[in-house]
């Protein structure tokens, strides 16, 4: 039984989180850098804990001060949120050898889906389709030369132990590789301590679905349907809707499946996402990477399933096994999530800190809003950007589209730029309202924006 919750986080998930324990009966403590002293997440928790300076190494991502905060208040577990120390299976270890209950998945699991090399080869005995590449890690540039041969170009190599488009390079003609792949390599070094890069064929215009996975302790593991990422800027989501406009049933349910059987096939329990590349063309799809921890966007599909994510995952922390079967999960209606960032998007979306003067974002049926600002709340500039998660739900796509205009219309938020313009843009352009859109969409768009308007196409 969990009756006390540390959360390891700040912001937004935070907030999330207290609320899920606060109605579950359980107490919450917040630890805070000295920049979020006065923040809403804060205020709510039952207890709070300074853990050090605005710096993220010195609090947010350091270790032992997390712990200690955790002994101090003694607490039974430690919810980790998204981003920081969610997929650091040290921290995981610690909580661990430390007889605390990580609310999330084993360390062992954390490991060994971070390492992508050994995820691609995890997930292909699993019997997950994965694009065809190299066999792990490449010892060099010609095996890297060899492999793109075997391989045929474009191709893309990638760090083993990447993220958000780190050491990543895409590779379209053989005089290129040497050059991409040393950029590759530099960039993996500096961000993760480690060169090591493997290699995959590159899809040109993929759709980016992602599979929602539960397991708990007790080897039951279903999937809660897809959500479609694809609107995305340096591989950062920006909008994210279920269920995929681009997916029939036939390969929704193939999908959904493959996604199970990975997660059941690695002992895993706790919330994770499998992500896949989608080539419509083809209808194929193919394992990208596995997330291990609650994702910025379960919002999405908490609406469309009725099904408190937070909730679940702490419950299957405890030991509960999981209160629903494959067959009886259902799916209503349409949701769509947009990212609302203190960027600005007339200045190449350059991050805007500063306070909040006057926040608002309009309410209203099928509305919701996940934030953890109110005026006077201060962008740092040592954290994230994002001011809200604006998510919608309708009957169809068509109304959640609308509702989505809607309440950007009536969002106001002074202080700060933000990107509600630009996600305005986004919702008027007619190739994303008729759901044909990949990961190159707003490549394009932002292409598009540069030339005259009766030049542009239907925007």
């Amino acid at each position: 039984m969990i009756r006390k919750v540390l959360i390891a986080n700040r912001g937004e998930i935070a907030l999330r989180i207290i609320r899920a324990c606060r109605e579950l009966g359980i107490a919450t403590v917040a630890v805070y850098s000295e920049a979020d002293a006065d923040s809403l997440p804060v205020e709510t928790a039952d207890e709070s804990v300074c853990i050090g300076p605005p710096r993220s190494r010195d609090s947010y991502l350091n270790i032992p001060r997390i712990m200690s905060a955790a002994q101090i208040t003694n607490v039974d577990a430690i919810h980790p949120g998204y981003g920081f120390l969610a997929e650091n299976a040290q921290f995981a270890e610690a909580c661990e050898s430390s007889g605390l209950v990580f609310i999330g998945p084993p360390s062992r699991a954390i490991r060994e889906m971070g390492d992508k090399a050994v995820a691609r080869a995890k997930m292909r005995k699993a019997g997950v389709p994965i694009l065809k590449g190299s066999a792990g890690v490449l010892k060099d540039v010609k095996e890297a030369e060899k492999t793109a041969q075997e391989i045929g170009y474009p191709v893309i190599v990638k760090a083993k132990d990447g993220g958000g488009g780190k050491g990543m390079r895409v590779v379209h003609r053989p005089e290129d590789l040497e050059r991409l792949y040393a950029m590759a390599q530099a960039e993996a070094e500096a961000a993760f301590n480690s060169g090591a890069l493997y290699m995959e064929r590159f899809l040109q215009q993929p759709r980016h679905i992602e599979i929602q996975v539960v397991a708990d302790r007790h080897g039951h593991v279903i999937h809660l349907g897809e959500r479609d990422c694809s609107i995305q800027r340096r591989h950062q989501k920006l909008i994210e809707e279920a269920p995929s406009p681009a997916l029939n049933p036939s390969i929704r349910k193939r999908m959904g499946q493959a996604a199970a059987q990975g997660a059941k096939r690695i002992g895993y329990h706790s919330l994770g996402t499998i992500e896949f590349l989608f080539e419509e063309k083809t209808g194929e799809f193919y394992f990208m990477e596995m997330n291990t921890r609650l994702q910025v966007e379960h919002p999405v599909t908490e609406l469309v399933t009725g099904i408190d994510l937070v909730k679940l995952q702490i419950e299957i922390a405890a030991g509960e096994k999981l209160p629903i079967k494959q067959d009886e999960v259902r799916f209503t209606g349409h949701s769509i999530e947009c990212r609302i960032n203190a960027e600005d998007p007339q200045k190449g979306f350059r991050p805007s800190p500063g306070e909040v003067s006057y926040f608002h974002l309009s309410g209203g049926p099928g509305v919701r809003i996940d934030s953890h600002i109110v005026a006077g709340s201060v962008i740092s500039p040592h954290y994230d950007s994002m001011v809200a998660k604006l998510i919608v739900h309708g009957r169809d796509r068509d109304e959640a589209l609308h509702r989505m205009q809607r309440a950007l219309q009536e969002a106001r938020v002074d202080g700060v730029a933000t990107t509600i313009p630009f996600h305005l843009e986004v919702f008027s352009h007619l190739d994303f309202r008729g759901g044909r859109y990949d990961t190159g969409f707003l490549d394009r768009y932002q292409a598009a924006r540069e030339v005259p308007p009766e030049t542009r196409g239907a925007v």
